[in-house]
């Protein structure tokens, strides 16, 4: 890409930012490919989990490239209840990059972002995810980013793991 100097165009930068009134809309109306809808929930039902489920310590932003809005991302910011349905402490409970900005490194901009965030805990050693299995799964992206299999399941779906100080 270039700019309208034939110069190679600044990559965009990718933030995280609170979810608003003025942003809700656009952040809410932000979707994966109709094949993709199997794997992510939608960013409305997001929020209505985070709302519905307060124990889970829900984190959530918008994730922004430069100033537009591309994607959503939502964590458990470290759990303290002893509670089985939960994944834990810290744990990528969402992440969703709209089908017009994915393979532009978005996805993996924000783990590097989520994961600085989580650093910021003294008691986080690791992160989890886990993913719904079937063609098309984020599991080759969460593997690529470092994540490993760990051999437990949640729910169906395979838990990973990051160790967020790796030797």
């Amino acid at each position: 890409m270039t700019d309208s100097h034939g110069r190679p165009a600044a990559a965009p930068v990718v933030s995280l930012r609170e979810i608003t009134d003025e942003n809700r809309a656009a952040v809410e109306a932000l979707a994966v490919t109709d094949e993709q809808d199997y794997f992510v929930a939608t960013v409305t039902q997001s929020l209505k989990d985070a709302e519905d489920y307060p124990d889970a310590k829900p984190w959530y932003r918008a994730v922004y490239a430069d100033d537009k809005p591309v994607g959503f991302v939502m964590i458990s910011d470290g759990i303290t209840v002893d509670d089985p349905t939960y994944v834990g402490p810290y744990y990528l409970w969402r992440l969703l990059i709209d089908h017009r900005f994915q393979g532009r490194g978005y996805g993996t901009a924000t783990l590097d972002l989520i994961v600085e965030h989580v650093r910021t805990h003294p008691d986080a050693r690791t992160f989890l995810v886990s993913h719904v299995v079937g063609p098309g799964s984020p599991v080759t992206f969460y593997q690529q980013y470092g994540f490993a299999l760990t051999g437990e399941v949640h729910d169906g779906e395979p838990i990973l793991e990051l160790d967020l100080y790796p030797a």
